[in-house]
């Protein structure tokens, strides 16, 4: 295994990517032909396995600039999908629809990012910004919490039940250890 610190890089995220989907794959089958956002995409892996499986429709954003630029380049080639990576600071409110107005999407993803936000953030202002992120989404939501926060990832789940207006949860997953649980609405 390499020493990916001797180039200068470090790992984002908890797991691997082989087992980023763990516990929301029911949404990857469903991607021919969907749109999808992906909410702090890190370097647009999760959007990437989406467009791999029939997504003609990719955006994203992070604060994370490399990241943001990795997916750029990583969609680039690809004329079958329309892609845009955005950076945004989502603790300001407003940033979602000066870079992406008021798109809607198939499947919204939030996965690993509330409980960042929540830090950040007031309770109020990410009230706002999950109500938003419900409102672009046209049939599926999902979030994934952090795999050792289980408290937390429960106290979440009660308030994203509470505040994605228009959708229902209908999935639920302790499966994965590594990454912790996810969870999927669906638009009523």
């Amino acid at each position: 295994m390499a020493d990916w610190n001797q180039y200068g890089l470090q790992r984002r995220v908890a797991g691997f990517h082989d087992i980023r989907m763990d516990g929301i794959t029911d949404l990857v089958i469903r991607a021919k032909g969907s749109s999808v956002f992906d909410v702090g995409m890190n370097r647009g892996l999760v959007a990437f396995e989406f467009f791999n499986n029939g997504a003609t429709v990719c955006h994203g954003c992070d604060s994370w600039e490399p990241g943001v630029k990795f997916a750029r380049e990583l969609f680039a080639d690809f004329r079958s999908v329309q892609s845009k990576f955005e950076v945004v600071d989502l603790s300001k409110i407003g940033e979602m629809a000066r870079h992406f107005g008021d798109s809607r999407y198939d499947i919204v993803l939030m996965l690993a990012t509330y409980h960042k936000l929540k830090r950040v953030m007031p309770a109020s202002d990410l009230r706002i910004l999950v109500n938003d992120f419900a409102d672009r989404t046209k049939e599926f939501f999902a979030w994934r919490g952090t795999s050792f926060q289980h408290e937390e990832n429960e106290e979440e789940l009660r308030a994203l039940d509470r505040d994605l207006r228009g959708l229902r949860r209908v999935h639920t997953s302790y499966l994965s250890e590594d990454l912790g649980s996810a969870a999927i609405w669906r638009r009523l």
